[in-house]
């Protein structure tokens, strides 16, 4: 089981993953906003397109290698994972080497009305397994390995690229809004949510929903 006790909301060691992508790059942008240091995994750590910091490192790595991923990662990190894949399979090794690299806490990214929180989505959650096709039970068993550690899933609509929401909020699954296979968060929004969990663990061992309003 992964602590969720953080020595400090300052100077906190991130560690994420996929941040090369454009959630990845709004998680370790905002992370480094907040004053905290940033290990950024990418597989070409070149495209991660933020300029150079004291606070930043960036470090090439695929979570498909748990050894490298076990070289980067330690008990003093905090791993944000924005992870995403259109192969069954990557998304469960990942989870699977992240957890057993033994970080403090572990914040993943997942989608609203698969696994945990299909029950409260209703019917959506049947649209969506027939977009997710065999990519469904690699999702579903990747959240559940990092809530069996005790770390957080996020479970969000549609990713845009818009600003974050001033009126965001986080709930849980009892506080689930109807589902909307159309609902549209941004990345920014998202990011945020995951890193203010970081800081102050809300949601331990279960799953969030970053909802822009």
């Amino acid at each position: 089981m992964l602590s969720v006790v953080l020595p400090s909301v300052f100077g906190m060691n991130l560690t994420v993953l996929a941040a090369s992508g454009q959630t990845g790059i709004a998680l370790t942008r905002q992370a480094l906003r907040r004053g905290h240091t940033v290990t950024a995994l990418a597989r070409d750590p070149g495209r991660i397109a933020l300029p150079d910091s004291p606070n930043l490192r960036k470090v090439a790595a695929d979570v498909t290698d748990a050894a490298g991923i076990a070289a980067v990662v330690d008990g003093d990190s905090v791993v944000l994972s924005a992870l995403g894949t259109d192969r069954a399979g990557i998304l469960l090794t990942g989870a699977r080497a992240v957890v057993a690299a033994g970080p403090r806490r572990v914040i993943w990214l997942g989608a609203y009305g698969t696994g945990k929180s299909a029950e409260v989505a209703g019917e959506g959650a049947s649209v969506l397994a027939k977009v997710l096709g065999d990519r469904l039970a690699d999702k579903v068993e990747a959240d559940n390995t990092v809530l069996a550690a005790g770390g957080t899933v996020f479970h969000a609509g549609l990713l845009t690229d818009g600003p974050e929401s001033t009126r965001r909020r986080t709930v849980g699954l009892e506080a689930a809004p109807p589902f909307d296979l159309g609902a549209k968060v941004s990345r920014e929004t998202v990011a945020a949510a995951m890193l203010d969990e970081a800081e102050t663990p809300g949601f331990p061992g279960a799953v969030a929903l970053p909802l822009a309003e």
